[in-house]
Order: C-alpha cells, then structure tokens, then sequence
C-alpha cells in the first residue's frame, strides 16, 4: 500500500453503482487524496461517468485524483480496493431471462436472483466476474475486492470457491428496508437499530428496536400491516399500474407496492427486510399472493436511462448545480474501504460471506448475509441466532441450487445447469418445458456462458 490508497472502479459506466460509488468516495475524508481509476469496455459511456465525476470531484474541492482507462491492466495495476460491478448486455439479457421461461410456463416475477431466468443470469454473470477476478489476480492480487453483481449470492460463492482474493460482497437491501420502513413508522431511520440475516435479498429482520426508546418497533411494523391501509384494492393496483409510465414513480411504486411483503407479515409474523421483486425470486407461491407485479426489468430500464440522461447533462451543462450539497449515499461499500485502510473500526448493517457458523442452522461455506464490523485486521461478520424454522426451509432448497448453479459455471456441466433450472421452485413441473426454455436461453446467449 502506498501513502494513500488507490480505488478502482470496474464497470463505472454502469447506472446501478458507478455515480453512488464515485460521489462517496469523494464525500469520505479517510480516503482523501485517493486515485480513484474509473475503468470500463466501453469508452463512451466510460466517458459519460468520468464527466460526471469530475464534476461531483470539482464541487467538493477535488479531494481525489481522478483517472479512466478501457484497458484493464492499466486500470487495475497498484489498485488497493477494487470495485465490481459489470454485466454484459444487462437488460437486454435480463429481458430474456424473464420472458422466455414464463413463455414456457414458469411462475417468476423478475428472474434476476431467483426463478429459471437466474439461472442464466448466474452463469453470465460468474463467467464475466471470475474474467475480472483473473485480471486482479494478474495486476494486483493483494488488492481487497468488492463484488456488488448480481445475482449476489451466487457469484459470491463463484468468487470465494475459484479465487484467493480478499473480497466480499455487498448489497444495500438491508439499509433500504431500514429506511423505507422508517418512513412508513415515522421514525428517524437514524435512531433504528436493527440485525437481520439470511441470504441476500432473503433476510429477514430478528431485532429492531428505537435506539433511544427501546421500543420494539418489529410489533409496530406487525401491527401497521394488519391494517386494512395495506389492502391492495383494485383501484389501488391500478394507480400502482399507472405509475408504470414513469420511471421515477415507476421505482417508488416498486418500493410502495407490497402485497408479498404483506402476505409474509400477516400470515408468518415475518418482517422481510426486500420489497416484493426481490423476496418473490424464492417463494413458491408468489404468483398466487397477487394477480399483478410490475415487471421489474421494465422498472429499471427505464429508470436507468431516466439516470444515464441525467448524468450525462449533469457532466456537460454550463448551468451552475449545488453537487456541493450532495451527501454521502448510505450505501456501506465505501465505509468498508476506509475502515480496512484507516483500521478504524466501522459497524456493517449487512456483508455477504463465506458461512463459518455466521448462521449456524445453514450449511458452512454457503453465502450468508449477515451484520458485522469491519477495521484493519478486515471483517468480523456477526454470530447470529439461528433461522425462524420457516425462513430455514425456504432458504436451504436456495443454498442447493445455488451450490448447482456454481458448480456448473465453474465445471461448465450444462447438464448440471439445466438440473438445477429444473429444481427451481419457480420453473414449470414439465420437464420437458424447462429443457426447452433452457435451450431457447441458451442458444440466446452462448456467448457469454461457461460451456
């Protein structure tokens, strides 16, 4: 390591993470003086994101040093922290991942993590994330990595199983679910604490109390469910429909609108810390709680564009912005970055590791999302209790298909794959359905799988 640290950023051209990434970088003084490479394939777009931060990097007094490269081993050489988060025709892949298995009478409602279409998701995906690990390993193979594609669990698990990098993976649900539930109690989501453990977009709050009051503010959330508010009536879902025009309302309806949620409230006791797009993946019976779902790679396509528009004008107008006002995010990648380097010690509302005994009743070496603390001697997830018995036999039919899906990237066993598509609680009970989906997805896409 030299006197300040260097952070790269592979995939910045992205929407989900590059902007939030960079703004809180610069927005952390333990990391000022960093040089933060921004690096992508594609230059244009790689472009886009260096203009833009370095507006963001002149409005708070350029406390980084900012650098962009399309060539990885430019990019990556003396990097201390790498930043993954990179996929190959995102949406439009995503798009086949939902629409050919439900084609084929799959019951998914966004195919992402979960359901037939994560299937392949996942073999893109670990295919395209180990490529970069490689090139880690070859240019700066002490550097710590943070993996923050999805499908979260799976790749994760890719990564620890076929590589001896220093990573974790990283996924805001947890914080988010904080916060939007804060707002639906009228509380400052400062002043909650909470744990919650699983798998990502799996977990499930165990405590959640005020932190001034104690109050048990998990009762509060039970209570406020059970009420006829939280019906969805067809006007209801109507207006939800509606806002699907409009990417920004289209993202706070996919925040707001919870029959799932609801349902696991009112019928388990359960408090889901992910909204319904993201529990849904994994819950046999999703279709049959609610006649509609957004369709959520619509969702954030849109919102993605809406977010590439405004990037970009934010990185060429003349038009004077308060980017001087922009705060620090909230997400916890960045604050991980400046405990390992600083070795102050920093509290971890959610990290995605290796299971040794984090969650006791799920399998070892599983990837669990758990609470924790991070400093210099790295990460230190928590010890939790274990799993309601519910949650425990939803997940562990998961860790399987998760432990297929891995093993068949890693080997390139297509055979494998298309068992564990099979098993998948969301996919048709017709065998022959699912070989023909599979094959349909995978003639689709063979330029970006393992086999």
């Amino acid at each position: 390591m030299g006197t300040v640290p260097q952070i790269t950023l592979v995939g910045a051209g992205g929407m989900s993470f590059g902007p939030t990434m960079v703004n809180d970088v610069i927005r952390t003084p333990a990391l000022a003086g960093a040089r933060l490479v921004l690096h992508d394939v594609d230059e244009q777009r790689l472009r886009r994101a260096y203009a833009f931060a370095s507006k963001l990097n002149a409005a708070a007094g350029a406390p980084v040093r900012l650098d962009l490269s399309t060539d990885p081993g430019a990019a990556l050489d003396g990097a201390d922290f790498v930043l993954s988060s990179a996929e190959f025709g995102r949406f439009r892949y995503r798009r086949q991942d939902y629409e050919v298995p439900n084609r084929h009478g799959a019951r998914q409602i966004n195919g992402e993590n979960g359901g037939p279409g994560a299937v392949l998701h996942s073999l893109r995906s670990i295919t395209n994330t180990l490529s970069i690990c490689r090139s880690v390993e070859r240019y700066c193979p002490d550097a710590f990595v943070v993996n923050l594609s999805n499908p979260l669990s799976r790749v994760a698990l890719a990564v620890s199983r076929a590589t001896s990098l220093r990573t974790v993976s990283m996924c805001h649900e947890m914080p988010n679910g904080i916060y939007r539930l804060s707002k639906f109690l009228k509380v400052d989501h400062r002043d909650i604490e909470a744990t919650a453990s699983g798998i990502n977009h799996f977990t499930f709050f165990t405590e959640m109390r005020h932190r001034r009051t104690g109050e048990d503010l998990l009762a509060r959330v039970r209570e406020m469910f059970a009420r006829p508010a939280w019906d969805y009536s067809p006007a209801k879902v109507r207006a939800v429909q509606a806002a699907q025009r409009y990417s920004v309302s289209a993202a706070l309806a996919d925040e707001i609108y919870m029959p799932l949620v609801v349902h696991v409230v009112r019928t388990y006791g359960l408090v889901p810390c992910s909204v319904d797009s993201h529990i849904g993946e994994y819950l046999p019976f999703t279709a049959d709680v609610a006649d509609y779902y957004p369709v959520r790679v619509d969702v954030m396509e849109n919102f993605s564009r809406f977010t590439e528009r405004l990037s970009a004008w934010v990185g060429r107008t003349s038009v004077p912005l308060p980017l001087h006002r922009v705060g620090h995010s909230g997400e916890e990648v960045v604050p991980i970055l400046a405990a390992l380097w600083t070795g102050e010690a920093r509290r971890i509302m959610a990290m995605n590791v290796p299971n040794d005994g984090f969650v006791p009743d799920l399998p070892d070496g599983a990837i669990v999302e758990v609470g924790g603390t991070v400093d210099g001697d790295g990460l230190h997830p928590d010890r939790m209790p274990p799993l309601d018995p519910q949650v425990a036999a939803w997940t562990l039919p998961q860790l399987d298909l998760q432990d297929k899906v891995v093993t068949a990237a890693l080997t390139g066993d297509r055979d494998l794959a298309l068992e564990a598509l099979v098993e998948d609680p969301l996919s048709p009970a017709d065998p022959e359905a699912c070989r023909a989906m599979f094959d349909e997805l995978c003639a689709l896409q063979a330029a970006h799988l393992p086999f």
